[in-house]
């Protein structure tokens, strides 16, 4: 895995590659001399967060044979503002699912997710708490 980085414009502006040829923008907060034209790089953990649990419990869903229609995934997230670096206190992930869906099936592949593949929430997990609600449409 390699990510490669060039500075666009202003002080904190990033343009971040992948090996695959995909970017995203990244930019610092305002109050220290961002502009606002990306990402703020804690905003990209929570990123790869969403993708990574929701790859997982598509994944997870599908083998279970389970009629996923779609997904939505809703992340809120606190730091500690009193101590540097501000790492994650808190994260809450919500997945909006929709589908005849069976409960059981859809809690076992939450507790699938986050306690045994999704890597992203196995590293953020050991420095904040991470709830995750759910809602079957």
């Amino acid at each position: 895995m390699e990510i490669n980085l060039i500075r666009k414009s202003g002080k904190f502006n990033f343009e971040a590659t992948n090996s695959g040829g995909f970017s995203v923008e990244l930019d610092a907060n305002p109050a220290i001399g961002g502009t606002g034209k990306g990402f703020r790089p804690m905003e990209t953990l929570l990123v790869g967060l969403g993708g990574c649990s929701g790859i997982d419990m598509v994944n997870i869903l599908t083998k279970q044979k389970e009629d996923l229609k779609d997904i939505k995934i809703n992340i809120k997230a606190t730091r500690r503002e009193d101590e540097t670096p501000a790492i994650f206190e808190n994260i809450d992930i919500q997945f909006n699912l929709f589908g005849e869906l069976s409960v059981a099936k859809v809690e076992r592949a939450l507790q699938m997710t986050f306690d045994k593949y999704c890597s992203v929430s196995n590293i953020l997990g050991r420095s904040a708490t991470i709830n995750f609600t759910y809602t079957i449409n």
